[in-house]
């Protein structure tokens, strides 16, 4: 199962590290390995490169778009996309910093959504060192 952490950059970063997304990914994988005793530091970071999501209306929006279009379901705080055809199990999580996207194959419905809903996503997967903008990945993909 691969495991994406998906951020809302600001755009003064976005526009920083457009070209040079691997040093983004390394800042944020750098906070998200911190020890405990780095917490207060890692924080203040991450808020500088971080813009929060609205979680409330994000939800409500991917429930009622998904729930009209795919073999989609929702349970608690979780979006899951469960499509036989066309083999993907997707789940999504979102929180008010970040949201968390669990996929059993490589690519997921979320993301072409995801990408026209919000701007300046940036996903990352800490334990495959994989990491991208949201908007590279769908235009690389068409």
């Amino acid at each position: 199962m691969k495991v994406y952490y998906i951020f809302k950059i600001k755009k003064e970063f976005v526009n920083l590290y457009e070209d040079t997304p691997s040093v983004l990914y390394s800042i944020l994988k750098t906070i998200y390995y911190l020890d405990k005793d780095s917490v207060e530091y890692g924080y203040n970071l991450f808020n500088q490169l971080i813009q929060t999501i609205d979680k409330i209306s994000l939800d409500r929006d991917i429930f009622i778009k998904m729930h009209q279009d795919f073999p989609y379901s929702k349970k608690d705080d979780i979006h899951i996309i469960n499509n036989l055809y066309k083999d993907e199990v997707s789940r999504l999580r979102i929180n008010n910093f970040y949201m968390k996207l669990e996929l059993e194959q490589n690519t997921s419905s979320f993301y072409e959504y995801l990408n026209k809903k919000e701007q300046n996503l940036f996903a990352c997967n800490f334990k495959m060192t994989d990491f991208f903008f949201l908007k590279d990945y769908i235009k690389n993909k068409t």
